[in-house]
């Protein structure tokens, strides 16, 4: 599914333009985004939450020549998504496949 694919079906269920409907959902990202590049964490109840973290330098090898290298420390956004939000994609996921 991709973003357009999001607005469409935002613009069929509530009525609201497309063009309102983009602007919507691309101001949530660019919101999502601005906060977790200001080191912010962002908690949605019942879908998840978003948080920067810390990894560490670590040895990593170049599989082409076998080589080490060092992957230095940075910070990656993650998403944890929560317990109502993952047993509602693995109930609806295994009734499927019974």
């Amino acid at each position: 599914m991709t973003k357009a694919d999001i607005v469409d079906i935002i613009t069929l269920s509530t009525g609201i333009s497309k063009t309102e409907t983009e602007a919507v959902v691309n101001g949530f990202l660019d919101t999502v985004i601005e906060s977790m590049k200001e080191g912010k964490n962002i908690e949605l109840r019942g879908f998840g939450s978003f948080k920067v973290v810390k990894r560490a330098q670590r040895v990593a090898r170049n599989p082409k020549t076998n080589e080490e290298v060092i992957v230095p420390e940075q910070f990656v956004p993650v998403l944890k998504v929560s317990k109502e939000f993952k047993k509602s994609v693995g109930e609806s996921l295994n009734k499927e496949t019974v």
